[in-house]
């Protein structure tokens, strides 16, 4: 992706580049057209058995299938009874606030206004991420049945109809992939970072033998590079996995991201090596394969790369690509395999709270909440005010707009106001006028929907700078021709939905990329320096009992590392007039959160002798050697941050002594303490740990300051 899009001339014309990117993003690749059966299946049954037995919500329902099947089909396996509880849930929450609001419209208002932050402030900060994307889902197509004028039970049977409409969309989306015999037990996370790491071996194979890459391999390094790796940041965000897994994988993701663009830029270049620069590449694809068969086997990496500082004329990237694999191994410096992601840490409060630790310390969830239940509101009260409810899909646009707007960047707007017009008014309204006139069966409906739907899939099934106008295709489609039980061919109704479509996108637009909206390279610099100090923080912890402070600055940190790589990602598509510089800084970014990613996992490692958890107590004078060595790390990263801040800085802070001082006081404690209590192997696994500490800090600040 970002050789691609880096390579974009600032004098293409922008129907030159629209070209391009259709051809990039609408391109077969291997897997798409399963993707897009599964899709078009699980929707269609769902739209047949709807339309067949009458049942209320058949938009809603096609939609959640249509978006479910996106995800893993083992992911939705997995999370069925998650799914439904949440939906239990959320029916119960509606009666009961029904019960205390429904009669005094002032209080009616608060309820609604409050449950739209609550929706939204669950999506950033809940632990299980699909629990509360599903309690929403069903409170916001229900919150507009209890603002008509009908009888409390028609009101409370629409709303029991909304839970049986959505859980049979979610049986049906299970059933989806073992009908169609595609489901494979696969690790989610490990099979796609192994198909990457074999797609780059492919190609150092290639290299190594003196011959260009193959067709195939090239296209799947493209395809990759073009995705991204922001799928698999959002399933790790997402997912109930223990936060050390969480955090690890976020580095292995990262990392592989890093040697995929690297490899990218490699096929762009003419590669003429020399038999030393061959055997060279020969032991790094060599490297690669043994990194992916011990992820796939579950087991901690070990590699044996040796030091190699000759530069490479005929492969000048190959010592970068170098660099970052040698970085993999010391993920699991905590001693953690890939494979104990199930088991969470006793102390971990995630495990056992329905939110993230840091849910009430990082601004990020109050904020997120804040803007969503803004728009949201806006709308409510613009259509109430106006007293068009026909128009009430403006706050469902709202919300499934901000099941994407984490991580996303300004583009998407285009992409859902485009794909909006696209299904509204080209295919649903298109439909409306020139084929459903002239059909009398639900057979002659389905080919129309199935073809519109395969359309909708094939887009969504792009990469993440495109999806969304294939969903966003969907669901205008959806809401204007399965709202009824029949062919409908007035144009009043399909007219309101697309009205609130656009103004549910218009208030998204407006409070998400206006008011609080920054440019990507922007805000990507200041979430840097906000990840610095608040690294610099979680150094000097614990600084008291309390470790679920600890925990929540852990979950803080990564969050804020995974959205420096996400407006990364962002940039990219951003055409300032000044985009080349804006490139060359984020690319500094995107080097330093990859080395810093990596100091991150490794002062978690160390972390756990300053918490004295059980195992890794330490004498007296060890740890207040490793309490001013982690001072003097936590001084650096704040000096860091004031440097790229602008503000001047007094000294810089050198560690050429630092481990010194700490392996001294380590080698006086062996010598007076009992043996007994602390092994040689763990002295060594400490100061190890400590030492690749010193050597990243060394590297960041020698770049940064």
């Amino acid at each position: 992706m970002a050789t691609i899009a880096q390579s974009l001339p600032h004098s293409s014309s922008p129907l030159a580049w629209i070209r391009r990117l259709l051809n990039e993003e609408l391109a077969p690749y291997p897997g798409r057209g399963d993707l897009v059966v599964r899709m078009t299946i699980a929707a269609t049954l769902v739209m047949i058995i709807s339309m067949t037995f009458r049942i209320p919500y058949a938009a809603y329902g096609a939609l959640y299938a249509f978006n479910i099947s996106r995800e893993s089909p083992e992911t939705t396996v997995k999370a069925v009874k998650t799914i439904v509880v949440a939906f239990a849930l959320s029916v119960l929450y509606i009666l009961v606030g029904a019960m205390f609001f429904l009669q005094e419209p002032n209080l009616r208002l608060f309820w609604v206004i409050a449950t739209l932050f609550v929706m939204f402030y669950a999506l950033s900060a809940a632990t299980n991420y699909t629990a509360a994307a599903r309690f929403g889902y069903l409170l916001i197509i229900t919150i507009p049945v209890w603002d008509r004028q009908i009888p409390v039970e028609v009101k409370v049977e629409q709303t029991l109809w909304a839970f049986g409409a959505i859980s049979l969309a979610s049986v049906i989306t299970v059933a989806v992939p073992l009908i169609y015999a595609e489901w494979k037990s696969r690790d989610i996370l490990f099979q796609p970072i192994a198909e990457r790491l074999s797609a780059i071996e492919n190609l150092l194979d290639s290299y190594a033998a003196g011959n260009l890459p193959d067709e195939k391999t090239e296209k799947q390094i493209t395809h990759f590079a073009l995705a991204g790796h922001s799928a698999l940041r959002r399933t790790l965000q997402h997912s109930t996995y223990s936060p050390q897994y969480r955090e690890q994988m976020g580095a292995m993701v990262t990392l592989v991201g890093r040697l995929i663009d690297v490899a990218a830029n490699m096929i762009e270049l003419a590669i003429n090596t020399t038999d030393y620069e061959k055997s060279r590449i020969r032991n790094l694809a060599a490297e690669v394969g043994t990194i992916r068969s011990d992820l796939l086997a579950g087991r901690i990496p070990h590699l044996e790369l040796n030091a190699e500082t000759a530069t490479l004329q005929g492969a000048p990237l190959l010592g970068e690509m170098e660099t970052t694999v040698a970085l993999i191994p010391g993920i699991f410096a905590g001693g953690l395999s890939p494979d104990s992601h199930a088991v969470p840490h006793p102390a971990s409060v995630s495990a056992l709270s329905p939110f993230k630790p840091d849910a009430l310390t990082n601004p990020e969830h109050i904020k997120f909440g804040l803007k969503g239940c803004f728009a949201a509101s806006l709308c409510y009260l613009f259509y109430n005010a106006k007293v068009w409810p026909e128009i009430n899909t403006a706050i469902t646009t709202c919300f499934l707009t901000a099941l994407s707007t984490i991580g996303s960047s300004h583009q998407k707007q285009v992409l859902r106001i485009s794909g909006a017009l696209v299904g509204a008014v080209v295919m649903g309204i298109g439909a409306q006028v020139f084929i459903l006139p002239y059909l009398d069966s639900i057979a002659g409906f389905t080919l129309v929907f199935v073809a519109a739907t395969i359309v909708a899939a094939w887009c969504a099934a792009s990469s993440p700078r495109f999806s969304y106008f294939g969903v966003q295709i969907a669901i205008a489609f959806y809401l204007i021709n399965l709202t009824e039980f029949s062919v409908q061919t007035s144009l009043l109704p399909a007219r309101d939905r697309v009205v609130g479509i656009l103004l549910g996108l218009l208030t998204m637009w407006l409070i998400f990329d206006h008011l609080w909206g920054v440019p990507a390279v922007v805000e990507m610099k200041k979430t840097f320096i906000s990840s610095l100090r608040m690294l610099a923080e979680f150094v000097r912890e614990p600084l008291s009992k309390d470790l679920e402070r600890s925990y929540g600055l852990r979950e803080t940190v990564n969050g804020k590392l995974d959205k420096v790589r996400a407006l990364a990602d962002d940039a990219l598509l951003e055409f300032e007039r000044t985009r080349e510089e804006d490139l060359a800084f984020r690319n500094r970014i995107r080097r330093w959160e990859t080395q810093l990613r990596i100091f991150f996992i490794t002062k978690i490692a160390t972390w756990k002798y300053r918490a004295h958890l059980p195992g890794f107590e330490l004498p007296e004078s060890i740890a207040a050697g490793q309490g001013e060595f982690d001072d003097n790390l936590a001084r650096a990263l704040d000096a860091m941050a004031d440097r790229l801040e602008g503000r001047s800085i007094d000294k810089r802070f050198s560690f050429e002594n630092g481990f010194a001082l700490l392996e001294r006081a380590v080698q006086e404690a062996r010598r007076h303490e009992p043996q007994e209590y602390l092994s040689p192997l763990r002295f060594q696994t400490f100061l190890s740990l400590h030492q690749k500490l010193q050597t990243l800090i060394t590297s960041l600040e020698m770049e940064i300051l």
